[in-house]
């Protein structure tokens, strides 16, 4: 058996970094602060660019259209952003719905603001 199992279900949207971005955070790593999120990102909605300075990222589409520099992306697309790598803007022709893994702390830092840590909790 698993030693941890998390149910949508039993879930709770909370706003993300940017407006019109939700987190639902399925697993947080005690150690090392890395997170599982269920990422929704509502449609008409752009996120600049930025990066992440303590950890890397891993975002699978698992429904909508995303558009990154130029092109779309849709159901089954797999981004990766390592640590302090500038990406972005993202922008969302749908509503999207990721599932998002960080393997170290979230924190966001872009050209506008410096370095902010994301305040997560598990339901």
């Amino acid at each position: 058996m698993f030693p941890s199992v998390a149910l949508t279900k039993d879930g709770v949207w909370q706003p993300g970094p940017y407006e019109g971005v939700e987190l639902m955070i399925l697993h947080q790593h005690e150690s090392t602060g890395g997170l599982v999120v269920l990422r929704k990102f509502k449609a008409g909605y752009t996120i600049p660019a930025h990066t992440h300075p303590k950890t890397n990222e891993w975002a699978y589409v698992l429904s909508g259209d995303w558009e990154e520099s130029g092109t779309t992306y849709t159901t089954g697309a797999l981004f990766f952003a390592p640590k302090g790598t500038l990406h972005g803007p993202h922008v969302a022709r749908t509503e999207v719905i990721s599932l998002t893994m960080f393997d170290g702390p979230l924190t966001v830092e872009s050209r506008r603001s410096p370095v902010k840590p994301i305040a997560v909790g598990c339901a």
